[in-house]
């Protein structure tokens, strides 16, 4: 079964050495990993794929956490999250046989950024099937593919923003759901203090 992580770990050196010997000792093979900065100055984010048993997310999860250097960790593998990968594909092509790998580019929704007189390259970006899907079409129409290059699986959790985020897409004078419930309660507070004052009741 494969588990996917996202740490997010000081920028530090040897951070990455610790978590890759941490897998070493757990016996547990590194599908992909991805590391760039995050939405924090001096924090990186790290997203991890590895294959182990379906129970085991708990135990690597809490033995990430223990690293040094290690903020946070979630195993994201198991809530609702929305997960891409980019590949550059680098296929043998000349002037005959550029048009049928355009059109096969255009299928995939894939783009052509690169063209050599011998070559082109394709940047795809999508989920894993997809682009598997995308390899092994070209395999099987007989296009010999030179290079491969992908970044791994990058993955995010749908709808939890931050506070910081909140207050980024909020909409200047319009008051938000919490806001308005806050004013309500003081308003209701304040006719109260004034009741007692008074003396005045409805």
């Amino acid at each position: 079964m494969l588990h996917t992580f996202v740490a997010l770990v000081e920028d530090k050196p040897g951070v990455l050495t610790r978590v890759a010997s941490l897998f070493r000792r757990l016996n547990i093979n590194i599908v992909s990993l991805t590391v760039g900065h995050s939405e924090r100055v001096g924090v990186s984010r790290m997203t991890i794929v590895c294959e182990a048993s379906p129970t085991a997310g708990h135990r690597i999860a809490a033995s990430l956490y223990k690293l040094e250097n290690v903020l946070q960790v979630d195993d994201v593998g198991q809530l609702s999250h929305v997960a891409r990968e980019l590949a550059l594909i680098k296929v043998a092509a000349n002037p005959k046989t550029r048009s049928q790998v355009f059109e096969l580019a255009e299928v995939f929704r894939a783009r052509i950024v690169d063209l050599a007189p011998e070559s082109l390259m394709i940047e795809i970006t999508g989920v894993e099937s997809k682009i598997e899907g995308l390899i092994q079409v070209l395999n099987e129409n007989g296009d010999r593919i030179l290079e491969i290059a992908r970044t791994g699986r990058m993955v995010m959790r749908r709808g939890q923003h931050t506070s910081k985020v909140l207050e980024a897409m909020r909409v200047p004078g319009v008051e938000t759901p919490e806001e308005l419930k806050a004013e309500e309660e003081s308003a209701a507070a304040s006719d109260v203090l004034m009741a007692e004052e008074t003396g005045f009741r409805e």
